[in-house]
């Protein structure tokens, strides 16, 4: 009889007071940690895979060995679920980008914790449980290149539940070129920027005759010759895909005209601020203030629908910056745009300041939980006052009055993608500030 293994993608709870479970009746996005973590499993596993989310967790399950994928805002919810499954005997592994900064934490909740990309520590892991030898950490070394990943096993999932246009998300790369103060990609995917072949990539698609695409990528054109063959490949699939990308590339026209023939429906940039001391303080000098208007008007002439993150609290922010940022997004009709507060990742170059400076008030509850929280002590106000703030943008953003006077009619798929989103960003504000996060898990 094969050896049973639950693979469980876990949900959060709803606040720091609500302790209830985030449940939904379908998602949009289909993950893809899980099915590709069954992708790497030997044959004699028996293999279930459960997203929280959208099922419960039956904990009667004769599973042999649990395997719990998460981020830091479902970490809450993995413990819990690991310890239950302990309790009635059932070992536990627990992996994913949290563990990275909290190995000792997780560690308290599991038999094993595997830090790192999981091709290099999967298959032993598993080799351990089934002999009764788990280690308590593994430790993976960072592949040397991305070459001959296997396709996620996606027929594991019920995929009904993810909707009638459901999106996959596909990796074409790992890392990212920049090294930005607040983000904690170099530490999880290494200092190299690594492109799986560009081949191997059209094939995963093929193979499972994928439409609508989201590349999970941190930063998709972070190998410019990479995304040029990439997007060449995809023109025949006649797909529509999403991803990130850095703002210089929205002033590369041959880049943005393959990708809107490939079938781009909608791009995510990090402008993170209009302001270039900003900026530099950010290790971001890359953004260029200067030519902003040129590349949301190089948007705006090619009809490709995107969405702007920007990032408050910085040291030396001025009081109108949140409201010059308002002006700016409804003077270039911006479609969307994501207001952050500058949060400091455990790990990173700001974490380590701003901890040094004694300006951080909750470490342990950072990205613990759903809604825009405010961690540090900023030089300007309040941390309450900047929460207030920060959600005032986003009411006033995505006001009735402000939407019908920022977007174009939705009579193409790029409007209407829009138009969706602004929609459903309108839906989360009005929820409340606990229910304003992104939850790209």
């Amino acid at each position: 009889m094969p050896n049973r293994l639950l693979i469980i993608q876990p949900s959060y709870y709803r606040s720091r007071t609500d302790r209830t479970v985030l449940k939904v009746r379908r998602r949009q996005v289909v993950p893809l940690t899980s099915p590709y973590l069954a992708a790497l499993t030997p044959p004699d596993w028996e293999i279930k895979l459960l997203d929280e989310q959208l099922e419960p967790i039956d904990f009667n399950y004769r599973a042999d060995l649990v395997a719990i994928t998460t981020w830091t805002l479902h970490s809450y919810r993995a413990y819990d679920i690991a310890d239950e499954f302990r309790r009635r005997g059932v070992p536990v592994i627990l992996g994913g980008p949290h563990t990275y900064f909290h190995a000792g934490e997780a560690g308290e909740h599991c038999d094993a914790v595997g830090i790192g990309e999981a091709e290099g520590i999967w298959t032993q892991m598993l080799e351990d449980a089934l002999h009764g030898r788990l280690k308590k950490v593994y430790q993976a070394d960072l592949l040397p290149d991305l070459a001959g990943l296997p396709p996620p096993r996606y027929e594991l999932l019920n995929l009904r539940r993810y909707g009638p246009f459901k999106t996959f998300t596909v990796s074409s790369s790992r890392g990212c070129p920049f090294r930005c103060e607040f983000c904690s990609e170099r530490f999880l995917l290494g200092e190299s920027y690594r492109c799986r072949p560009a081949p191997e990539v059209i094939e995963e698609i093929k193979h499972w005759r994928l439409r609508n695409i989201l590349f999970g990528d941190s930063n998709f054109g972070g190998k410019r010759s990479h995304a040029l063959e990439l997007m060449e490949a995809l023109i025949p699939l006649k797909v529509r895909w999403s991803a990130l990308w850095s703002s210089y590339l929205c002033n590369d026209g041959e880049f943005l005209d393959l990708a809107r023939r490939s079938g781009l429906l909608h791009v995510n940039i990090g402008l993170e601020s209009i302001n270039p001391d900003t900026l530099n303080g950010m290790n971001k000098r890359f953004n260029k203030t200067s030519r902003y208007d040129e590349m949301l008007a190089n948007l705006r002439r090619r009809g490709i629908s995107y969405s702007l993150n920007f990032i408050f609290g910085w040291d030396g922010e001025t009081e109108g910056a949140l409201q010059a940022t308002l002006n700016f997004l409804q003077d270039h009709k911006v479609p969307v745009a994501y207001f952050n507060i500058l949060t400091p990742v455990k790990g990173t170059p700001l974490y380590d300041r701003l901890q040094g400076e004694g300006r951080i008030t909750n470490s342990r509850d950072i990205d613990r939980w759903p809604g825009q929280s405010c961690y540090i002590r900023p030089l300007g106000g309040s941390p309450a006052e900047l929460e207030q703030k920060v959600q005032k943008m986003y009411r006033d953003f995505y006001s009735l009055p402000s939407i019908f006077s920022r977007m174009s009619l939705p009579v193409t798929k790029a409007n209407l993608a829009s138009w969706f989103i602004n929609l459903s960003q309108r839906r989360m504000v009005r929820a409340g500030p606990d229910n304003n996060n992104f939850d790209g898990y």
